[in-house]
């Protein structure tokens, strides 16, 4: 499994608000929405790493 790194992100009350929303919409975490979000961007832009699991980072 991946390593994960924090950081902190500033947002807006109004933008922080509607995504606490749309997570528990979804049942998931405001981190896990974040990652979802960010994740299918990613994808979507052929951005994404292909998953090598013989790789360890």
């Amino acid at each position: 499994m991946p390593k994960k790194k924090a950081f902190a992100l500033r947002l807006d009350e109004n933008m922080m608000k509607a995504l606490e929303k749309w997570a528990a919409d979804e049942f998931r975490s405001t981190n896990g929405q974040l990652e979802w979000i960010i994740r299918e961007a990613l994808k979507k832009s052929g951005r994404l790493p292909k998953h090598n699991p013989d790789k360890t980072e």
